[in-house]
């Protein structure tokens, strides 16, 4: 089987399990939103902010730093993979473990700061998902990921429906989110044990080397975080539970689409590196450029359908109280573009090992985004918000893109990406005529419409969609 087959079929099965996971999430969302009420899922938004913040910190670049080192093959790939858990595992317990003791100098709900101290079992589960995903991203069979992604969606669900049947309260809700990340981590853990040799290693000479990678990404992230994350966590101090709950059920579509983008660069990323690495420039071209192509493919519909269908997908997702969460969507639709964009780049930086020269990006653009939450969100609160966020991404990956073409010595061609923009337009006018129809229907009718533009326009040949879809090598 073809390297680009491989590719698109470990994209696919991800997609399909991207799908079914967003459609539980938005169960699980609509669930908590219609049950908890705005100021409640204010709670919910609050204790799961609070925590992000503290993961991205404590990220580190692990995934990207896992497939890059698999993807060198400089060392044994079983004792790279020990070395990597141990070392994720290590730190992942240390920054968490004090993250409930933070919490507990913030002026939240009692409810809240309980809820964060036993959520951050939760977000050990995702630490450890970061190597996990990285290893399987470099063995295109991330269809485990997805399944591990499902479980835990359903278990969440289930668990949903389970104890708001017995009208529990706040606290027990956050167990079952607790437990649905546990599901999905041991599911990923389990099939890696049986498949491989899992366990855990501490050799210097590797644990040295996962930090000389690591740590321009891990000061990256550190900045990048405040940008990221800084405007929900700066909503919760500065502003009532209430709008938090209302901003916050509107980025969590937005977060949706974000993992979307990470997901297909994670994809492409250790092929990138490997290409690089062994200075194969034809290769490297052409992955370089389908990673951007594919990325808008998806970059392009999203943010224009959400910016038409915004009011419409928050009162079916969250609700009649929640309708007023369609304007702010409408505006962070426009952040994904640059999430899908600074996703391409910032994965490009680490395959060819130039983290150290974009740290200054993501420094700056830390600084500035802070100064503009600190001035908008006392004033504007979720709108302003919401525009700093817009103005952070598209920094970012702008800059990301300068810095990029100067290191890689490749232009990109922008002649697929125009037909993407016209199919989008297309698809962005037949929603905006149609409106009135169920959202449902009109998601089905933007994704028919838009499939049939890039077709027509050419922007994927016929000859593509049959490689893609035929199953035999």
């Amino acid at each position: 089987m073809t390297t680009t087959r491989k590719i698109a079929h470990n994209t696919i099965a991800q997609m399909i399990g991207k799908v079914i996971s967003t459609l539980l999430g938005l169960v699980a969302v609509a669930m908590l939103t219609r049950y908890l009420g705005a100021e409640q899922f204010g709670w919910y938004i609050t204790t799961i902010t609070f925590l992000l913040f503290v993961g991205i910190l404590t990220d580190f670049g692990m995934t990207p730093v896992t497939a890059s080192m698999i993807g060198e093959k400089k060392y044994d790939e079983t004792k790279l993979f020990k070395n990597l858990f141990a070392f994720r595992l290590v730190t992942s317990v240390f920054f968490l473990g004090i993250a409930p003791l933070i919490a507990l100098l913030f002026p939240y709900p009692v409810e809240v700061k309980i809820a964060i101290g036993f959520s951050t079992i939760s977000f050990l589960g995702i630490a450890l998902n970061q190597v996990l995903v990285g290893f399987y991203q470099t063995k295109l069979t991330m269809y485990i990921q997805a399944i591990g992604e499902v479980v835990g969606r359903i278990v969440l669900v289930g668990g949903l429906w389970l104890f708001i049947q017995k009208g529990s309260s706040f606290l027990p809700l956050m167990g079952v989110v607790a437990a649905a990340s546990v599901s999905y981590t041991l599911v990923m853990l389990i099939w890696a044990w049986k498949k491989y040799e899992i366990g855990f290693a501490f050799d210097k000479a590797i644990w040295k080397a996962i930090i000389t990678k690591m740590w321009p990404i891990a000061i990256s992230i550190i900045f990048n975080v405040v940008y990221l994350k800084g405007d929900t966590l700066l909503l919760t101090l500065f502003r009532e539970q209430t709008e938090v709950g209302i901003y916050g059920a509107a980025y969590r579509v937005i977060d949706i689409m974000a993992q979307t983008a990470m997901m297909l660069m994670g994809v492409m990323l250790p092929l990138l590196a490997y290409s690089w690495s062994k200075k194969l420039k034809q290769e490297f071209r052409h992955r370089y450029q389908l990673s951007f192509d594919s990325m808008m493919l998806l970059a392009v519909p999203m943010t224009i359908g959400t910016i038409v269908l915004a009011n419409k997908l928050m009162g079916f997702v969250a609700g009649a109280e929640f309708i007023s969460s369609g304007r702010p969507l409408q505006i962070l639709a426009l952040a994904v573009f640059g999430v899908f964009v600074g996703g391409v780049f910032g994965h490009v930086a680490v395959a060819i090992d130039k983290q150290k020269q974009t740290m200054w990006i993501y420094i700056s653009n830390a600084f500035v985004t802070l100064v503009g939450y600190l001035i908008f969100i006392p004033l504007y609160g979720m709108y302003g918000a919401a525009w700093m966020t817009v103005f952070s991404e598209m920094y970012a990956g702008i800059l990301l893109f300068f810095v990029i073409r100067y290191y890689v010595k490749e232009n990109l061609s922008f002649k697929t990406f125009g037909k993407i923009i016209t199919s989008g337009i297309f698809m962005g006018a037949a929603l905006y005529l149609l409106q009135d129809l169920h959202v449902l229907l009109l998601i089905l009718i933007g994704i028919v419409v838009y499939g049939l533009a890039i077709l027509g326009t050419g922007a994927i040949s016929k000859k593509t969609v049959k490689e893609v879809l035929t199953l035999k090598p």
